[in-house]
């Protein structure tokens, strides 16, 4: 379980890594991008913080003797990006 929390962790991170690099669409002036359109900027913000904390909280379930239920919360951001993608 260690090992697939791990890379949950490393994905997570990646995930994060691009919604910092695709932050100009949300909040640059382009023709393009939102505008700093506040229901952006919040969804923006909510999916960074979800991808940074979700980690950290797979670490500390699996340390209290919940391994499964510590890689779910650590997929839960890949889940939800794909649902985004999907959609």
């Amino acid at each position: 379980m260690l090992v697939t929390l791990t890379v949950a962790t490393i994905v997570d991170l990646l995930l994060a890594v691009f919604l910092v690099a695709i932050s100009g669409l949300i909040f640059g002036p382009g023709p393009e991008s939102a505008n700093g359109e506040p229901t952006a900027v919040a969804l923006w913000i909510a999916g960074l913080l979800f991808c940074l904390i979700a980690p950290l909280a797979g670490f500390i379930a699996r340390r209290r003797g919940l391994a499964g239920w510590g890689v779910v919360i650590a997929c839960a951001p890949l889940a939800v990006g794909l649902g985004f993608l999907v959609i």
